[in-house]
């Protein structure tokens, strides 16, 4: 990652007129926090936007997303890390650094962007610079999927690891009105291997047909998906729930199968009529 270039990308961000992802990352994790009801008493956020996140959990230290995280060992009871973990270069360092961070049994909770996010936008400019220029340079970075964003919290040494999604569906006029808004919100190309030299008129003229052929409504308007990764862990702790060791059940599977087998056949037999 191109880590000067995301600094300026991030200075120049609007989220005032661009953050209804933040905003919708917001509710989500507050009522996740209720559904915890637990009372934390040492909160910290890691966010490169403290402007927005600031009031999400008051009284909580707020660290940038260096690479190097600016927490001490084992001093806070929730850790969020706040949609910055996609544009890091060592999502599972950044993970383990939470942990540590975390007493134990304390919360690690995590919002980022997943790989169903710009899925239109890659397939337009895609098409676009092999018909323009003969081949392809990265312009979307790689997000990973649910999947891969949970076994990174196992990685990072996590109890009782969570990953979901949340999709969002949004429409723009054109591709332009969709640049623009990733501008705002700080989110443009970043990538180390990206295309340095400008970049001709023809190639985005040529991704908006694109994408307006592809991707467009009746109305006209043009379809955006943004998943949001919600991730949830706790620091280990002895009073957690573990799982069975393999070969220590006490029942086997197939005797309850069989157990609801002959019931089910017990029940249709008396349903039946006596002929």
């Amino acid at each position: 990652m191109d880590q000067p270039a995301l600094a300026r990308h991030r200075a120049r961000a609007r989220l005032d007129q661009a953050g209804f992802l933040h905003a919708s990352a917001i509710d989500e994790i507050k009522e996740r926090l209720r559904d915890v009801n637990r009372t934390f008493t040492a909160p910290a956020i890691v966010t490169a936007h403290p402007e927005v996140w600031r009031a999400t959990i008051p009284g909580a230290k707020i660290v940038p997303p260096d690479e190097i995280l600016a927490l001490d060992q084992g001093t806070h009871d929730l850790v969020l890390h706040a949609m910055a973990l996609h544009w890091t270069d060592d999502p599972v360092g950044q993970i383990v650094q939470c942990r540590r961070a975390l007493q134990a049994d304390g919360l690690f909770l995590a919002v980022a962007f997943g790989g169903e996010t710009l899925s239109e936008l890659r397939v337009a400019l895609a098409e676009a610079e092999i018909a323009e220029m003969g081949g392809l340079s990265p312009r979307v970075a790689p997000m990973a999927e649910v999947r891969q964003w949970g076994a990174l919290l196992q990685r990072a040494g996590l109890a009782l690891p969570v990953a979901d999604s949340l999709p969002s569906d949004v429409r723009y006029d054109d591709l332009f009105a969709l640049m623009r808004d990733l501008r705002q919100m700080g989110e443009t190309n970043a990538l180390l291997e990206r295309h340095r030299r400008p970049v001709r008129r023809s190639l985005f003229n040529r991704a908006a047909a694109l994408y307006a052929t592809r991707f467009g409504d009746e109305a006209g308007r043009l379809r955006a998906t943004f998943e949001l990764i919600f991730l949830t862990g706790w620091a280990p702790h002895e009073s957690q729930q573990k799982p069975l060791r393999p070969g220590s059940a006490r029942s086997r599977l197939a005797d309850a199968l069989q157990a609801s087998y002959v019931h089910e056949a017990r029940e249709d037999a008396l349903d039946r009529p006596e002929e």
